[in-house]
């Protein structure tokens, strides 16, 4: 059965700018088959911002399964939309202009993907999922988006996350999440693969449990650690080139960061610290400056709304007008929300999203 779309009508105000949408991928709850594909059209057409919920089913009447099992990334390249859907061990590929799919690429327990030079980069488990201390060292698949054929693959470490690119250098989080989760410790080290060759470099020494990596504009890597929720805490670290021409570490905060969106020199992040310890979950969030490596707010919003946020799951900036987006997964098992705040931080208006929003993408004009 196809669920329609909705047509919701935020009442927000829209602004013309080259940016005319965004795509957020909600991961629904694993084992359920409920990712769900939004789309939040910034376009004008009405004066008005219109959010649509689930857009992904209505538009592919004829996929089977719909979009899948635990939607894990998604990102626009060129013309095309890549959703990477862990659970279901593949990555949808559509339109960008409209989401009509095109097809598909097999990756077992695929989770981030990243592109350059009509490549796309797509970090995978490998293993099954909660394949513990059987698990395999985790790989990169190297596809080309045009033929969405896999030509290439390189292994890396256990569990590998989000991936960036600076210069002919692929680096890649690695988290050793299975292997921490059966006592054996969480990998704490990136990946560096040489993308001429497909072979790993290097690996440099980080901390435990390494999930999400950003490049910056200065050639800055920032990379969250998780911790190992009982006596180390979250943390962010920056990698930066030394005299040798290789990337080192920089430096580190204390400070946990769950997801993170950086614009011009400000780093945007929220920090979601759960501990075993005492059984309890801290919610922060903050902007820090890329170039002096400081925190300089301790706070996104002084609104109600977003201390009413019950589990924040991402975040995302208009690299043009500096308004953000947070997402919030409330219960995990029912609809989640999206909350729009103006640059200054006061809420503007939120929307019921599919469940487990966590993942958003921009859409720029042709």
């Amino acid at each position: 059965m196809v669920v329609p779309m909705e047509d919701i009508n935020t009442g927000g105000k829209t602004v013309k700018s080259e940016i005319v949408g965004m795509y957020l991928l909600n991961e629904g709850n694993m084992g359920s088959n409920k990712s769900t594909l939004d789309y939040l059209d910034l376009s004008g057409k009405d004066s008005t911002v219109h959010y649509y919920r689930n857009i992904y089913s209505e538009r592919n009447p004829t996929t089977v399964m719909m979009l899948g099992d635990v939607g894990n990334d998604c990102q626009i390249y060129g013309s095309r939309l890549w959703l990477v859907i862990n659970c279901s061990n593949k990555v949808e590929v559509a339109h960008a202009e409209d989401a009509v799919r095109i097809g598909k690429v097999d990756i077992p327990n695929c989770r981030y993907v990243t592109f350059k030079d009509g490549f796309a980069y797509v970090s995978s488990y490998v293993g099954s999922v909660y394949s513990g201390s059987s698990s395999p060292l985790g790989s990169v698949y190297k596809v080309d988006t045009l033929s969405l054929e896999k030509v290439d693959s390189c292994s890396v470490g256990y569990q590998p996350e989000e991936m960036a690119i600076i210069d002919n250098a692929l680096y890649v989080a690695n988290s050793g999440g299975y292997q921490g989760m059966t006592g054996q410790g969480y990998e704490s080290t990136v990946s560096v693969v040489d993308l001429k060759t497909m072979q790993e470099t290097d690996r440099i020494e980080v901390a435990p449990n390494l999930h999400h990596m950003k490049a910056d504009k200065y050639n800055q890597l920032w990379v969250t650690a998780r911790g190992n929720y009982t006596n180390e805490t979250g943390s962010i670290w920056w990698l930066t080139k030394g005299v040798n021409g290789k990337m080192q570490v920089g430096g580190h905060l204390d400070q946990a960061v769950s997801d993170l969106c950086i614009v011009g020199d400000s780093l945007y992040f929220y920090g979601s610290q759960w501990s075993e310890v005492s059984m309890t979950n801290t919610v922060t969030y903050g902007i820090i400056n890329i170039r002096t490596h400081q925190i300089v707010c301790n706070s996104l919003s002084e609104s109600d709304a977003i201390r009413k946020v019950r589990m924040p799951y991402g975040i995302i900036v208009n690299p043009i007008h500096r308004d953000f987006y947070l997402m919030d997964a409330k219960n995990y098992v029912s609809s989640g929300e999206l909350l729009h705040f103006l640059p200054d931080g006061t809420f503007d208006w939120k929307v019921k999203t599919g469940d487990i929003p966590a993942h958003a993408c921009w859409r720029f004009a042709k």
